[in-house]
């Protein structure tokens, strides 16, 4: 994508009313961002939803050093702009209805990361929460899948951090600029984000968080991805708004079901009455999704592969233990470990896919 076919799109993106539905249309209709503010207004009138106000707009409209400015400081920063028409831009994202004619970047957008699926859930998430989204998050990465979610506190910082921690991609759509981290307690995670896969937005690089940017790029989350896993949220959970969007966007949703008393888990058990598929392992996901991605379908393969994985001697001391299933306090007193370390060596051998937790005791996962 040359310089100037971005400055003209940013030209377009810039003028009051003129908002992404319209845009691809206009880009649909000329085919380059430049070719616009060549044209006649009555070229311009030619589009639908065009009017005779905005095409006027467009005609006057005259501010280029400031989006000289900005392309200049994207580009001493080291923030990518992924143009609508560029090829580097996610592919999905690019059938929504409203795709963003512009994308800021930092890291990078790689073409496997067209193969991700959105793991969303709530800020204040329990125990549950945490294990079920780590345990997914990490076989998917582990499969080959980049892993979206938004940056926010709870289920997405988890997501974020245990795809890396799982050495796969992972990609953050955030509520600001791409140098506006928030919270500012994911600092450091984003820095990680930029260096496993990438930040995107489409505000630009100082716009602070605004409450309104946030169901904005839920579209996002849910437009780049083949679905969207749910893994636990309240009703009035954010993650709900993404879920309505991959719907709305003819993409799979996907939940965690949860105990019927837990307001934590009221989302995730509504989408499941309303349609959503009920998630219990990772191959309930790849069924879904492998049917559109040749790719994919050999990732179990993939997946089983990378899981050869040796254990660590307390790892392996621990899981000679579970020859029967094992309440923590016993795992305790058997291997003669304090709490700390126990829980530690339990979540990574969860993480692993060697045991698993059920109805409270901890036993070996057949596999």
């Amino acid at each position: 994508m040359n310089r100037e076919e971005i400055r003209y799109l940013i030209a377009i993106s810039k003028i009051k009313d003129i908002g992404p539905v319209l845009i691809k249309k206009i880009l649909q209709h000329f085919d380059s961002a430049e070719r616009v503010f060549s044209a006649e207004t009555d070229q311009l009138l030619a589009i639908d939803g065009m009017r005779l106000e905005l095409a006027k707009r467009i005609k006057n409209f005259n501010n280029w050093g400031e989006i000289e400015n900005l392309i200049n400081t994207c580009e001493k920063r080291e923030i990518d702009i992924y143009a609508i028409n560029d090829e580097r831009y996610p592919k999905l994202l690019k059938e929504i209805s409203d795709p963003p004619p512009i994308l800021f970047c930092r890291g990078k957008f790689e073409e496997e990361d067209n193969l991700g699926l959105a793991v969303v859930g709530s800020r204040r998430l329990t125990d549950y929460g945490k294990r079920i989204t780590e345990k997914f998050t990490f076989e998917l990465a582990s499969a080959g899948i980049t892993i979206v979610s938004g940056l926010a506190r709870g289920i997405d910082s988890i997501a974020h951090n245990t795809a890396i921690s799982a050495k796969g991609r992972t990609i953050a759509f955030l509520g600001s600029g791409v140098s506006t981290i928030y919270p500012p307690e994911n600092k450091k995670l984003a820095d990680k984000i930029i260096n496993s896969g990438a930040l995107l937005s489409e505000f630009y690089p100082d716009e602070p968080p605004k409450r309104e940017n946030f169901p904005k790029r839920n579209r996002l989350i849910s437009g780049m991805t083949l679905g969207t896993l749910v893994t636990e949220a309240t009703l009035n959970s954010g993650a709900l708004i993404t879920a309505s969007f991959a719907l709305e966007q003819g993409r799979d949703v996907f939940a965690v079901p949860g105990n019927i008393t837990s307001k934590n888990s009221e989302g995730t058990n509504l989408l499941i009455k309303r349609g959503a598929k009920l998630v219990q392992t990772i191959e309930d996901i790849l069924e879904e999704i492998t049917t559109f991605i040749p790719l994919l379908k050999d990732s179990k393969k993939e997946k089983d592969s990378k899981e050869v994985v040796d254990l660590s001697d307390s790892e392996q001391a621990i899981f000679n233990l579970l020859d029967a299933p094992l309440f923590l306090d016993e795992i305790v007193m058997k291997s003669g470990m304090n709490v700390s370390k126990v829980l530690d060596i339990l979540l990574q051998m969860e993480m692993k896919g060697f045991i698993e937790k059920f109805e409270s005791r901890y036993v070996r996962r057949i596999r």
